[in-house]
């Protein structure tokens, strides 16, 4: 059974080019199917394209959804990641 949880986007340039690269490399690590969702869009995590094209700017919201025997080191480390602002000096 999948798990998920919001996150909200605190980094100042939210999710571009270098933090969907970190979140997607970051995604394949992990035996789980995992999806971002913001709003009416879905991406898988693995694509950075689909990513960016969620258009997650600071202070959005992000629902991270895992699904696998990883699922919930998944769901961990996305979030550790998300909430720290994709390791960004700001």
């Amino acid at each position: 059974m999948a798990i998920e949880k919001n996150f909200l986007i605190i980094n100042k340039l939210g999710l571009h080019a270098r933090a969907a690269t970190q979140l997607a490399e970051l995604a394949m690590a992990f035996d789980a199917k995992i999806s971002l969702t913001q709003g009416d869009k879905t991406a898988d995590a693995d694509s950075v394209l689909g990513l960016m094209l969620l258009e997650s700017s600071q202070g959005k919201e992000v629902l991270v959804r895992c699904d696998g025997p990883d699922q919930h080191a998944a769901l961990s480390a996305i979030g550790n990641l998300i909430e720290a602002k994709f390791n960004e000096d700001e």
